[in-house]
């Protein structure tokens, strides 16, 4: 389990929520990477785009959420080792095909949206309405996504 450090000493509901919001993230992005390289068939053209958007997306919005996480004061999570622990996500084959990437990670975004709205309601009791609209913005890109993803499952 990690630590929530701050650079007073303390700890805050919000910093230790966005901290596992940045595990998460970072642990989503890895998990879409690997889809992207690894897709193949019929979809590759679709999926390989997809995927390439998503955790190019992901990586802006992790660099952002840590850098909110240091405007609170405190330090921001690191380090693979770290990150893939605090996440504890479930990792997806580099064998696996298109479909089963593609459900695994609407389980993956469904998780990260459960933890980002935990860090939303956690800022919108600590009056911190930065980050609550950070986390409301974040909400629905991953919502958006689950859609989409979904939406390939349809068919």
């Amino acid at each position: 389990m990690s630590h929530t450090v701050t650079t007073t000493g303390t700890t805050s509901p919000v910093i230790t929520a966005l901290r596992q919001v940045v595990a998460d993230s970072y642990a989503l992005l890895g998990q879409t990477h690997l889809c992207h390289w690894n897709v193949r068939g019929p979809s590759f053209f679709s999926l390989h785009d997809a995927f390439e958007e998503q955790y190019t997306e992901l990586f802006g919005a992790i660099d952002e959420i840590a850098e909110r996480i240091r405007a609170l004061g405190s330090l921001a999570p690191g380090g693979l080792k770290n990150l893939a622990e605090m996440a504890g996500m479930e990792e997806i084959g580099e064998d696996a095909s298109p479909r089963e990437m593609v459900e695994h990670l609407v389980k993956a975004n469904e998780a990260l949206v459960a933890d980002l709205r935990k860090a939303r309601d956690l800022a919108a009791d600590g009056d911190d309405s930065q980050t609550e609209d950070m986390m409301i913005a974040r909400i629905q890109v991953h919502e958006k996504t689950i859609w989409m993803l979904s939406s390939f499952l349809e068919g």
